[in-house]
């Protein structure tokens, strides 16, 4: 996936192959003003608002108790950008603001657009972190509605790759226990043991983490399949020949690649002969002369938020190599930039 300048005319599709639409301005200017646009319009329940079908101005001004002036000019900004639509004095929800925003839909991203106003600010400090390499771990900077709101929006971020991922990784036939490594909110785990009945997890995770993850591992009604463990995985004895799945998802760009390579190690002894070793991430693909965009600039954000970076598969392959395991080929997961990389724990 990629964001960039899609000229509304053809004049401007000229202007643009031409060189002469200012591209840069509409990446920046225009990009971060859409952004917050989206943002609010989530924010003061908009795309809730609409969610029961089309409504007027007033009446979504009323529902949001907002300004209705300064509604219309957000409104109109939402129509502009594609997620709502204007007939005559009614608006209504694209399908792609219905299936996407929406605080009760199955694939609401409601929560994690509410946890970008905490990133926005953590992004002002990147022309700091270029000149002194410093990062802003966004981890040590969240107080405790901080925290609510980061694991509100993991979560959210979650429910479709791991949906995707429970079909894909090669859970060993009769498998029972999983660990799940920095799992917080426990979706992952959920999926899996979703996918595989006999399956039962556990998600380790720090205290602070654990905490406002637990209300939403409660609300999937999983019991004692899938239980939190307080803990910090660099540090805790992960045991030996325990699980039949160790699980590390959206956790390695928060790890150097010694940080990496140690734990693919620990996490082989916890495996049981024929046991997966899976990592979700948010793949760093370098195609020969071209570079994923989406790869590139997430890698940037977690330079900037995490003191690390993304990954390429063939790095997380090595790592899992190191540790002893067998690596599969990798798989990116249907129109995220997320990819998988498994590798099996040979018998003997």
């Amino acid at each position: 996936m990629r964001i960039g300048v899609i000229p509304d005319s053809p004049q401007e599709r000229r202007a643009l192959e031409a060189g002469l639409a200012p591209t840069p301005l509409f990446e920046t200017q225009f990009a971060f003003t859409l952004a917050r646009v989206v943002m609010t319009a989530t924010h003061l329940g908009v795309f809730d608002a609409l969610a029961g079908g089309s409504a007027t101005l007033d009446e979504v001004a009323e529902r949001c108790r907002t300004h209705p002036r300064a509604t219309g000019k957000l409104l109109l900004a939402l129509v502009g950008a594609g997620y709502l639509r204007a007939d005559h004095d009614t608006y209504s929800l694209t399908p792609q603001a219905g299936t996407w925003l929406p605080r009760r839909g199955p694939r609401s991203l409601a929560d994690k657009l509410e946890f970008q106003f905490y990133e926005w600010d953590v992004m002002a400090h990147a022309v700091e972190y270029v000149r002194t390499g410093r990062p802003v771990d966004v981890h040590e900077h969240l107080d405790d509605l901080g925290w609510a709101a980061y694991q509100r929006g993991m979560r959210a971020l979650a429910t479709v790759p791991a949906q995707e991922a429970a079909q894909l990784i090669p859970v060993p036939a009769g498998a029972r226990a999983l660990l799940d490594i920095g799992g917080s909110h426990g979706y992952h785990s959920v999926a899996l043991c979703r996918e595989h009945p006999g399956l039962s997890a556990v998600v380790l995770d720090l205290p602070e983490a654990v905490e406002h993850a637990a209300p939403l591992l409660a609300a999937e009604g999983m019991g004692d399949r899938v239980v939190h463990r307080e803990g910090d995985a660099l540090h805790d004895d992960l045991g030996a020949e325990d699980y039949d799945v160790v699980l590390l998802a959206s956790v390695a760009h928060h790890l150097t690649a010694e940080q990496n390579r140690i734990l693919a190690g620990r996490a082989a002894r916890a495996l049981r002969p024929g046991g997966v070793h899976a990592v979700i991430e948010p793949f760093r693909l370098d195609p020969v002369g071209e570079v994923s965009q989406f790869g590139a600039l997430t890698d940037f954000y977690f330079g900037l938020t995490s003191r690390a970076g993304t990954w390429s598969p063939d790095e997380i392959a090595q790592w899992q190599r190191d540790a002893g395991l067998a690596p599969a080929a990798p798989a990116v997961l249907t129109g995220t930039g997320i990819g998988l990389q498994t590798a099996v724990k040979r018998p003997g």
